[in-house]
C-alpha cells in the first residue's frame, strides 16, 4: 500500500527561500540573492516550515519539501559510483527528521561521538555544505526517498 500526504502550497517567496536553502546557501546568501532583508528571509522560511508539517529544521523542511512537491525537486544523479558505509546510510532518515546528533546516537544506540565522525564523513562523502544541503544531496542521489519521508510525517 503506497502511503500519500498532501500537497502543500508554498507561497513564491516562501518556496524561493527553502529553494535557496537546497543549494547549501546560508539564509543570509538567500536573502541577498532575492534582495530582501534577512529577517524578511527568515520569516518566509519559518512560515513555510510551518505549512510543511510544522516542521522546526531547514533540512527537514527541504525534505518534506520534495516529499510533497512543494518544491522543486533536484536533477537525481547516478548513485552506482556512490559508496556509503550502513552507518553512514542510516544517519540521512535522521539528518532529514532534523534530529540532533545525540537524539540519532539514542535512535541508533551508538555513541554520540560516533555520529559526528559518521555524520562529518557523510558531509564530505556528498559534498554537502550543511544538513539542508545533505537533505538536497542525499535526494539526488536517491538515498533518501519521498516514502522514507512520509513514512515519519504519518
Amino acid at each position: 500500500m503506497t502511503r500519500t500526504v498532501a500537497r502543500v502550497i508554498l507561497a513564491p517567496r516562501e518556496r524561493q527561500v527553502v529553494e535557496g536553502l537546497a543549494n547549501g546557501s546560508t539564509l543570509a546568501a538567500v536573502a541577498l540573492d532575492l534582495k530582501i532583508r534577512e529577517g524578511t528571509a527568515a520569516g518566509y522560511l519559518k512560515l513555510a516550515k510551518h505549512k510543511l508539517y510544522g516542521v522546526s529544521e531547514s533540512a527537514a523542511a527541504l525534505a518534506v519539501g520534495y516529499a510533497t512537491d512543494s518544491i522543486t525537486c533536484p536533477e537525481l544523479l547516478d548513485p552506482e559510483g556512490l559508496f556509503l558505509p550502513c552507518e553512514q546510510r542510516d544517519l540521512v532518515p535522521l539528518v532529514a527528521r532534523g534530529l540532533a546528533s545525540a537524539q540519532m546516537a539514542t535512535e541508533l544506540d551508538r555513541p554520540v561521538v560516533d555520529i559526528r565522525s559518521d555524520g562529518r564523513e557523510l558531509m564530505e562523502i556528498l559534498r554537502a555544505e550543511n544538513r539542508a544541503h545533505l537533505v538536497t544531496r542525499a535526494w539526488q542521489y536517491q538515498i533518501l526517498t519521498a516514502e522514507q519521508v512520509i513514512a515519519w510525517l504519518r
